[in-house]
């Protein structure tokens, strides 16, 4: 096994939607969002300290921009959301050096310049986490799968709405497209690169 995950020169970390309005109120498994905030800020932390780009993407849907699809089960709000549900937690914040990617879908990738500000950086590897695992999590992964990006999950700084979402997503999607593991070996080769 490849124990050199990335180049860091040539990595990003990538946090899909630590907003309030979706880590807020929520009972999440098997990583509860307070374990899922914690290892992502570390993650964020870690990459600005070594100057690595941090790209936080944060879903800001509105009834003009929403997608209208016909489905089983309706995604559309009920009730409009709350001023602040998509501003990202206090914990990952925003830093100057950050890129902002606002997306009004599930992937990170479709509709936004998230592939631009990647590849004007030269990346060619993402570090993935965020909420939910096999929402925007997977539909960000499976989209900078088909772009050719080489892909690095931080499998504890991730959660889904139950276990069986969660697993089902790292077990049999993300080790398929990419590298699964912890926050802990992740942040030692970023440390140590």
């Amino acid at each position: 096994m490849n124990t050199q995950l990335f180049n860091k020169d040539t990595v990003a970390l990538v946090v899909i939607d630590l907003q309030k309005g979706i880590v807020g109120n929520r009972t999440l498994a098997p990583h509860t969002s307070d374990i899922v905030v914690s290892n992502a800020a570390k993650l964020a932390d870690t990459c600005r300290k070594k100057n690595i780009p941090v790209m936080l993407v944060h879903v800001k849907p509105t009834p003009a921009t929403s997608l209208k699809v016909d489905s089983d089960t309706s995604v559309q709000f009920k009730t409009p959301p709350s001023v602040d549900w998509a501003e990202f937690v206090t914990e990952i914040g925003s830093k100057e050096t950050d890129v902002i990617i606002t997306k009004q879908q599930w992937g990170a990738f479709y509709g936004t310049d998230l592939d631009l500000q990647l590849r004007r950086r030269n990346i060619d590897t993402i570090i993935l986490c965020g909420i939910s695992t096999n929402i925007g999590v997977e539909s960000t992964a499976r989209d900078a799968y088909e772009l050719g990006f080489k892909q690095v999950f931080a499998e504890d700084a991730m959660t889904a709405m139950t276990t069986e979402e969660h697993l089902n997503t790292i077990n049999h999607i993300f080790k398929r497209i990419g590298r699964v593991r912890s926050t802990k070996d992740i942040l030692e080769q970023l440390t140590n690169n």
